[in-house]
């Protein structure tokens, strides 16, 4: 069996690696590490869980030992592109516990924080940048950063990016990139339009695929249960209270749902938080640090978060709601069984949703064990009492068969120009829409228009500071 003394890696990242109880490496990075130490361009397909982000920090801070050179000022040597601020966060946190021995400089830079601070940080230039698109562009186009001198790139996630519209913005940042530079890129599947852009950015590179697309962890033991949508809060309290779960992550559709299922639990006496893109970074923050600490039970979640969450300990997830991609369901279910352990992956299931589990099973191309919990008198009993205590009836936040011509519909919002303004949740109103008018919710009449924004024809998103908060507010 391969050792990570075995890859020639440099003596302070073994020490580092030691320290943090590692001596075996997965897959993915028994396979790439030697590539990527070699200087070779890299095409890697794993589902998340694998062990990606050492897969390709490991080498690239072996290779920046063995070349100490100063870091360009308002530059970098390294560029690693994420599609959420969380995975920033944690890639860049991977990097500094790698590099702890070797005086590497991290920085990370995205949306819904200050420029000030970043700009201070990128002053003097970084070994290792972590970034998210928007911003990114945002410091370019301020002359903040400049890239011409960037060694290596890293693009993560990259099937994520697409999902939230990025593919624009990433070809503009590599326009910024020098030609002469290595490239690893990584992704959980390879749509054509990732498999278009990973033949532009590579050159002959070493291709490493650990598993088959869209497969799911062999460790999750998944479920489906059959529900009424109106009794799916009651089912979801039952199960968390009867079950005992300790740490259980719940992913809904939309924004609103996440803050509705979590004020729900919390009503029922379950200590929840809620994660989504309309949070500040400082929410985002507290409640993934009270999830991790075990203040709360449960986190509920956009899916935004399905590949933002590394939290070892999570026993069971739930998919509140299905989710419209397919291949969503496999990054949600991935937050479990994490670190070589076990873990239950429970879906409840509307009648209006059997064509979404349909394309699930046909993808992952498994039958997924069920239960019907239809017409079930305790979640009957169950509704009855919370209502008696002043709890509002389930509300459904939008329909859950709205899909496209080719049967496979997207996260509300996600993967539109700017200038639709379909799949909103009620009451936000159109951005940047053809006439700029106002959505279900808008104001009444006599009321003054405070939500109205100018239309205007959509396109590419811009590089102004909004990007990074316009994706989020996809998810």
């Amino acid at each position: 069996m391969t050792q990570f003394i075995d890859l020639g890696l440099a003596k302070p990242l073994l020490q580092a690696l030691t320290a943090e109880g590692y001596d075996t490496p997965t897959p993915i990075q028994a396979q790439a590490i030697p590539g990527v130490m070699a200087g070779r361009d890299l095409l890697g397909i794993a589902q998340t869980g694998t062990g990606k982000t050492a897969a390709f920090a490991l080498p690239i801070l072996h290779c920046l030992q063995a070349n100490r050179v100063p870091a360009p000022r308002r530059g970098c040597r390294v560029l690693v592109l994420s599609p959420t601020r969380e995975l920033a966060s944690q890639i860049a946190e991977s990097f500094r516990t790698y590099g702890a021995r070797m005086g590497v400089t991290v920085a990370v830079v995205f949306g819904g924080v200050k420029h000030s601070p970043q700009v201070k940080a990128l002053a003097n230039g970084v070994d290792v940048l972590v970034a998210t698109p928007g911003r990114l562009l945002d410091h370019i186009a301020g002359h903040t950063i400049h890239l011409g001198l960037t060694e290596i790139l890293v693009l993560d996630e990259a099937d994520q990016m697409l999902d939230l519209g990025f593919v624009i913005p990433i070809r503009r940042i590599v326009s910024n990139l020098p030609k002469e530079r290595q490239n690893l890129f990584f992704s959980a599947t390879m749509p054509t339009e990732i498999g278009k852009l990973a033949g532009e950015l590579l050159r002959d590179p070493l291709k490493v695929q650990v598993t088959p697309a869209a497969t799911t962890v062999d460790r999750v033991n998944q479920k489906i249960l059959f529900v009424e949508a109106d009794k799916k809060r009651e089912l979801l309290a039952e199960l968390i209270e009867d079950g005992k779960w300790n740490r259980t992550i719940v992913f809904t559709r939309t924004k609103r749902g996440a803050d509705r299922v979590a004020k729900f639990l919390l009503t029922a006496g379950i200590e929840a938080a809620s994660i989504h893109g309309d949070k500040s970074q400082a929410q985002r923050e507290r409640a993934l640090a009270e999830f991790k600490a075990a203040k709360v039970r449960v986190l509920v979640a956009t899916d935004i978060a399905a590949r933002g969450i590394d939290v070892d300990a999570v026993s069971h997830v739930v998919n509140y709601e299905l989710p419209n991609i397919p291949e969503s369901y496999v990054h949600r279910i991935g937050r479990t069984a994490r670190a070589g352990a076990e873990g239950s992956a429970v879906s409840l299931c509307a009648d209006d949703e059997r064509p979404l589990l349909r394309d699930i099973q046909k993808v992952t191309r498994q039958t997924i064990d069920s239960q019907d919990r239809r017409r079930d008198p305790a979640l009957a009993i169950a509704a009855k009492a919370y209502a008696a205590v002043g709890v509002e009836p389930a509300k459904a936040d939008r329909p859950h068969g709205e899909r496209n011509a080719q049967g496979r519909g997207r996260p509300q919002g996600q993967g539109r120009p700017q200038g639709q303004a379909q799949g909103r949740p009620q009451g936000q109103g159109q951005k940047q829409g053809h006439g700029g008018g106002f959505g279900a919710g808008g104001p009444k009449k006599g009321q003054p228009h405070r939500n109205r924004r100018r239309g205007g024809g959509g396109g590419a998103p811009s590089d102004t500071a909004g990007l990074d908060k316009t994706r989020a507010r996809q998810s």
